[in-house]
């Protein structure tokens, strides 16, 4: 019966070496193109840039909101915000009224 040899010592340490060494590629790797790298970091950078935007028109529309609904207090109702809504909820307009109707484009 023949036993394979052994492995030898040098064999063993360039199986070792190259081990490593992909273990260090590998982390190269992600660290530049991961989910967490350097080339998704830009991306969420300016995904940051845009929500950040996003945020501002939202609070833009937040405070005409909030405007609207400090004008329309049950104790004091601002008079042309009232109108406003009626005419535009309800179609109720004043017999003395022109509607001029313009097309959107």
């Amino acid at each position: 019966m023949n036993r394979p040899a052994a492995v030898p010592l040098l064999d063993r340490e360039k199986v070792r070496q190259f081990g490593a060494l992909g273990y260090l590629l590998l982390l190269g790797g992600l660290a530049l193109a991961g989910p967490y790298g350097f080339i998704a970091w830009g991306e969420n950078l300016s995904l940051l840039d845009k929500r950040e935007a996003q945020i501002k028109q939202l609070e833009h529309e937040r405070a005409d909101l909030k405007n609207r609904v400090a004008l329309l207090d049950p104790n004091h109702v601002d008079p042309d915000m009232a109108g406003e809504l009626i005419r535009g909820d309800l179609n109720v307009v004043h017999p003395d009224e022109y509607i001029y109707q313009l097309n959107d484009k």
